[in-house]
């Protein structure tokens, strides 16, 4: 297989273009976040909930620049948390700080590996569309048989919590019938 776009090029130069690559796109995401921040800071709804909004701004100014960080290690929520980040108001050099170590980390995975994966998922989806797609929704099953399994091992090791949550719902059946009759 040959990706031609990694072939003769420093590892320097890939490096350095994704870190850009990431710091232009999550600078945007979270200005972004800004603007729709100000619009709602001045709605009513903001309005209604005054001290619940600040507080939750001084929560993830204080709790955020973690979370901004790991938020390159993700995959689908990346988004949400520059532009909520941004929206709540996080202090732009909290944010900027925890965003440098993030678009350095997500550089390297991609980099390093995560460009590999992507060319070899490329090509199988050129080769075989349906074949893809078949892997696609293999991994979806798998996920979800991993989620059902420690749900029900959560479960059985605490079968006095699922006891008393069965109970409470045979409980809430009977008044409901009560209510009706």
């Amino acid at each position: 297989m040959d990706y031609g776009f990694l072939d003769g090029r420093p590892f320097w130069i890939v490096y350095a273009a994704l870190f850009a690559i990431a710091f232009a796109r999550t600078q945007a995401i979270y200005w972004i976040g800004r603007g729709v921040g100000a619009g709602l800071h001045r709605s009513r709804p903001a309005e209604r909930i005054g001290d619940r909004l600040a507080r939750a701004e001084r929560l993830i100014n204080r709790f955020g620049p973690p979370v901004v960080t790991v938020s390159y290690a993700t995959v689908g929520v990346q988004s949400a948390i520059h532009l909520s980040a941004g929206a709540m108001r996080m202090s732009y050099w909290r944010y900027l700080a925890a965003m440098l170590p993030g678009c350095a980390g997500w550089a390297a995975i991609y980099s390093l590996g995560g460009l590999a994966v992507l060319a070899v998922w490329w090509d199988l989806f050129l080769r075989s569309p349906a074949l893809a797609a078949a892997v696609v929704a293999l991994a979806a099953a798998a996920a979800t048989a991993v989620v059902l399994l420690r749900r029900r091992r959560g479960r059985a090791d605490h079968p006095v919590e699922a006891a008393a949550e069965s109970d409470s719902a045979a409980e809430s059946e009977r008044a409901e019938g009560c209510r009706t009759s």
